[in-house]
């Protein structure tokens, strides 16, 4: 079996998007290509970074116009450097 694995500092994120339309609350359809692609995705893995702030499996939010997309078998992909990694989605009690 084969796989990508990042190298250097780099992440491998998920970003495979959900296909077809979407309507508005008003009816309007709003056509795939008109879509703002999501600024987030699932890491995949992880390259050579020392002490990383993420794990494989968490979500991240990323910078605009960041990294290099990958198709490989079918599926898309983002190789994004770990220092343009913006944010990570936590779950946290409600107080």
């Amino acid at each position: 079996m084969k796989e990508l694995q990042p190298l250097n500092q780099n992440v491998l994120l998920d970003i495979n998007e959900e296909k077809g339309e979407q309507k508005t609350s008003g009816g309007i359809i709003i056509p795939d290509s008109a879509k703002e692609k999501p600024k987030y995705a699932k890491v995949l893995a992880i390259g050579n970074i020392d002490n990383p702030e993420i794990s494989v499996g968490d979500t991240v939010f990323y910078k605009a116009f960041a990294g290099t997309e990958i198709e490989y078998e079918g599926n898309k992909y983002l190789s994004i450097p770990y220092g343009d990694l913006l944010a990570k989605l936590v779950e946290t009690e409600e107080i």
